[in-house]
């Protein structure tokens, strides 16, 4: 996964969701759960790559940013919640569309 669509695609197949650009910068693109228009996957174009910012659980913080180089602390948001993932191809399709889920529970759930 390396492009913008596929990560928007993947994330309207999770029930409730839609897409946002709430800051009228096309370079944002948001995948928000329409139930409380939390935010799960904010989408953006930096240094020649796609980055997806996810929520995480703290306690797999680190695992995912030891696990896979272009897993690192979340550009434009707390560090402690949120890991931003660069689509350049090193990490499996199946684990980033784990990591968006899982951000996608902890929004919908209420949790962190």
């Amino acid at each position: 996964m390396q492009k913008r669509e596929e990560v928007l695609a993947y994330g309207l197949t999770l029930p409730d969701v839609y897409i946002d650009t709430p800051f009228h910068d096309p370079n944002w693109v948001l995948l928000r759960y329409r139930k409380n228009k939390k935010a799960f996957a904010w989408t953006y174009e930096r240094n020649g790559h796609i980055w997806v910012n996810v929520k995480v659980d703290p306690e797999w913080r680190e695992f995912w940013r030891r696990t896979y180089a272009a897993v690192v602390p979340a550009y434009h948001q707390n560090k402690e919640h949120w890991n931003s993932i660069i689509l350049d191809g090193s990490i499996p399709k199946k684990e980033i569309e784990r990591m968006i889920a899982e951000s996608y529970d902890l929004i919908r759930g209420g949790r962190c």
